[in-house]
């Protein structure tokens, strides 16, 4: 392309400081490094992780810094040494990535790659500790190795999901974070059984796509656990059959998911992060074979504390990252499913507007009106 190694002016949406409405500016984009591809974003969605570090109240600020993560977009141009990807190539970017030479990598029972794991802290390019983002001279801060709230972006290609051109990236660019991690949470890790009950704690969009795992896998009884009852109606379309509020009950939420399920439920899958949700999670499950995943994220002083003979009565606890899937490996799989019309993507994806109206979305999303929120680039 004849864009190929040169800086290349677009349009981006810059957090100049925290909580603070995004703008939009021109920014100059360097060429790609060694292991490093040029992506032209075609569409970018909204995930409630890019709220939380723009807010950025419980963790370390890095301003000016361009946010997104969840899109899909075009390779521009690939620096020296990318073998795996072309310019024309259609791509996924990958907030946590897949080196395939470290040890984790090479496991197949990890996703968790020693190089490219998730840092949310790191504003610049692991290759040279340098940013690719400039505004007249001055560096701009990188998000999660994506910032994909910019026509253009630098990724390392360790952090790119070749998919099939011909899927759609306006309904397929979710499946970089918050689908993949909750669908991923009960297919890959529950693992419910044909006619087996399943439990979801948290109705967002992380908690549904793990309903909708629950759904595909022939679940029976699909229990929604969540605060907030007006997401009961919503939740019936990813497959809920009945819906908990723990604030309708005088007694502890898990002793009503027993009394309902005589025993127990055989898997139950917690999206909150809350740490009495998780504990819960774990307590509702049934001894002898129930599973509790844990995909949501702890604050850093949170304990998670039960009883030892809930392990002895041989009930299961697990964790995952990104619904255990490899990045790269199995991503482009995914996007054959909804081609395949097994997914149903398009239910997730409750607004869609122009990227110069971002804000708007923003503010969708914090009023809990918006699952995910696609934006065309070129609008």
């Amino acid at each position: 392309m004849a864009t190929a190694g040169k800086v290349i002016k677009c349009k981006a949406a810059v957090a100049w400081e925290a909580g603070k409405p995004l703008s939009i500016e021109e920014v100059e984009v360097a060429p790609p490094q060694a292991m490093e591809v040029r992506v032209k974003i075609l569409y970018t969605a909204l995930c409630h992780t890019d709220v939380y570090f723009w807010e950025a109240k419980g963790q370390t600020p890095v301003f000016p810094r361009i946010l997104g993560h969840e899109a899909g977009g075009i390779v521009e141009s690939v620096g020296e040494g990318v073998t795996e990807l072309a310019p024309g190539d259609h791509v996924l970017p990958l907030f946590t990535g897949e080196c395939k030479e470290c040890d984790h990598c090479k496991s197949e029972e990890s996703n968790m790659c020693d190089l490219l794991r998730i840092n949310v802290d790191r504003g610049v390019m692991i290759g040279d500790g340098k940013s690719r983002f400039t505004i007249k001279g001055k560096p701009i801060f990188h998000f999660v190795g994506t910032s994909t709230f910019s026509e253009y972006t630098v990724i390392h290609v360790g952090c790119l999901a070749k998919i099939n051109p011909e899927a759609p990236l306006d309904k397929v660019c979710i499946l970089s974070c918050g689908f993949s991690t909750g669908f991923g949470a009960t297919v890959n890790v529950a693992k419910p059984k044909k006619g087996q009950t399943v439990a979801i704690f948290g109705l967002g969009a992380v908690g549904l796509a793990a309903m909708e795992g629950a759904r595909l896998s022939g679940a029976s009884r699909i229990i929604g656990v969540d605060l907030n009852p007006a997401k009961f109606e919503q939740a019936k379309k990813f497959g809920r059959t009945d819906f908990v509020n723990p604030k309708d009950h005088s007694k502890p939420v898990h002793e009503v998911l027993i009394e309902m399920t005589n025993g127990g439920l055989d898997r139950a899958v917690e999206c909150t992060g809350n740490i009495n949700a998780m504990i819960s999670c774990f307590e509702c499950v049934h001894d002898g074979w129930g599973v509790a995943v844990l995909v949501g994220v702890p604050t850093k002083d949170d304990v998670f504390k039960t009883h030892p003979m809930n392990f002895l009565n041989e009930k299961t606890l697990k964790g995952t990252f990104f619904g255990n899937y490899k990045p790269r490996t199995d991503l482009p799989n995914v996007v054959e499913l909804y081609m395949k019309k097994e997914l149903e993507l398009e239910k997730f994806i409750t607004h869609s507007v122009p990227f110069s109206e971002i804000n708007t979305a923003f503010d969708l999303m914090l009023k809990g009106e918006s699952l995910r929120c696609v934006m065309r680039m070129d609008e």
